[in-house]
């Protein structure tokens, strides 16, 4: 592979994620291991997060270096200088009426400076647009425009983008949207679908969770239709996992689309590829500043005893739910690494009760943001208590941490469902967090005989992971088939 492209053009790939951290995140992990097969990058990012991500790492952080540089659209949203995930409805919005005119004009000014210089004009070449599925909205009018085919990076598993893939059949047989909001309750989630390709014993509930909305017009509900459809106008689609892990619905989906690939976990994958000396390992994307001290108060805890937790980049807390966590977490006396960032509870500040202060003073530790790969990896991190976000869930499973499950919403019910019943790895939390349940649920993982048989198929989980990233295994095999396909 990497000789077929030295002998040719030099290609230039655009990438552009959707706008939040673990979009960020698995989109320039995919932009490095295509720059380490020849390709000069063009890195796409919102205004907004471009200056976050300054903020968080530094001025120089974003210049780039010879062949992979960052470029930046407008989100058309009012102006802002906050420093907190913006809105789902409205980047939604955003994307479906701001950002593809914007988008068009940065592929035909990549274009004219291609002209004048040494790199190739995109439009001449095979590989070109790499667009998060959920942006396709806004690049499909530049791909047509300019004749360019466009590869999708979808940074949901396959069993929830095949979820995403059924709202419009679910619209048609009149299950969603739901009739009023006693559907929520009177057991209709607990249909079980049973038509589904690839997913067995799958229920409402398991799917992701923006058809559960009684409005027709739900702008989250309509996205995710419009966004599942246009993955047919895609060249090819590339999913976040790996063949082992998901081989069933991943089967079903190479049957409904020409060209589908799995290429995750794409961290173990670019540990395979990215040597220490080069250059992109010094390229991250943290849109908060990380802070390394929890890696040093882990290095003094004994090894998997320590519980990480980490609700994400999007997901919120009620004041009462955090309060529940905290006691949960101080009751059940086991040492544990909280991730509170600044706009984690709903409206109000992430104030702490002092009874938890004074209980895990001494076995705790609580930070804005951290390196959670480092994290996960760490010898003393014994459990994850997780939104079920993908990133976080394909994280863990790289690292061989099992997990406690709380998910929120979107493709996190499909991915707690698959972790808990399918992979078998995950614990669920009800969606009304009790402390009693916390601490039952953290003593059960750390020490209990069910967290035992977790931890030995974590252990299963991430030997496989690892395998499907070495150089014979599918995850390298695929990206190689991707390139030579898509380049001939």
């Amino acid at each position: 592979m990497d000789t077929q492209l030295a002998s040719a053009k030099r290609s230039h790939a655009v990438c552009i994620p959707a706008p939040y951290q673990s979009h960020i995140g698995a989109m320039l992990k995919l932009a490095k291991l295509l720059h380490t097969k020849g390709f000069d990058i063009s890195f796409v990012n919102t205004e907004y997060n471009h200056r976050r991500l300054l903020k968080s790492r530094g001025p120089q952080a974003l210049n780039g270096f010879r062949g992979f540089q960052f470029l930046t659209i407008t989100d058309g949203l009012p102006p802002s200088d906050a420093d907190s995930s913006q809105d789902l409805m409205a980047i939604g919005d955003a994307v479906r009426n701001n950002m593809s005119a914007p988008f068009s004009d940065l592929i035909s000014n990549l274009n004219h400076a291609a002209s004048n210089s040494d790199v190739p004009p995109v439009f001449v070449l095979a590989l070109s647009i790499f667009s998060d599925g959920v942006m396709s909205l806004a690049t499909n009018e530049a791909a047509q425009k300019f004749g360019i085919p466009i590869i999708q990076l979808w940074t949901v598993p396959a069993c929830a983008f095949m979820g995403f893939k059924q709202y419009r059949t679910l619209q048609e047989k009149g299950l969603a949207p739901l009739k009023d909001t006693s559907y929520l309750t009177n057991g209709h989630l607990d249909t079980v679908i049973d038509w589904i390709p690839g997913m067995k014993d799958i229920r409402l509930w398991d799917l992701p969770t923006f058809l559960r909305t009684t409005d027709p017009d739900d702008i989250m509900f309509n996205f995710a239709i419009d966004v599942a459809e246009r993955a047919n106008t895609a060249s090819a689609i590339i999913f976040h996992t790996f063949d082992n892990l998901e081989s069933e619905v991943l089967n079903a989906l190479s049957s409904m689309f020409p060209r589908v690939y799995a290429i995750g976990p794409l961290s173990l994958l670019v540990n395979q590829l990215v040597q220490e000396e080069n250059p992109l390992k010094s390229i991250d994307c943290n849109l908060w500043t990380e802070d390394t001290e929890c890696l040093r108060w882990l290095d003094s805890k004994e090894p998997k005893s320590v519980l990480y937790v980490n609700f994400g980049s999007v997901a919120v807390l009620t004041r009462e739910e955090l309060i529940e966590f905290a006691m949960g977490l101080a009751n059940s006396k086991y040492p544990f690494l909280w991730i509170i960032r600044p706009d984690l509870v709903s409206g109000d500040s992430a104030v702490l009760p002092r009874e938890f202060l004074e209980e895990t003073e001494a076995r705790s530790m609580c930070a804005d943001w951290c390196p959670q790969e480092a994290v996960l990896n760490h010898l003393s991190t014994g459990g994850f208590l997780t939104h079920c976000g993908w990133n976080s869930i394909i994280e863990s499973v790289s690292s061989g941490v099992p997990m406690i499950c709380w998910p929120s919403f979107g493709d996190q019910t499909t991915n707690c469902t698959y972790a808990c019943s399918k992979w078998e790895i995950g614990l669920k939390l009800s969606g009304v967090v009790k402390r009693e349940e916390v601490e039952r649920l953290v003593r059960d993982l750390m020490e209990g005989d069910k967290g035992k048989q977790m931890k030995e198929r974590s252990a299963e989980w991430k030997k496989l992971a690892q395998e499907a990233t070495e150089p014979n295994g599918s995850s390298s095999i695929n990206f190689d088939k991707l390139l030579n396909e898509l380049l001939t």
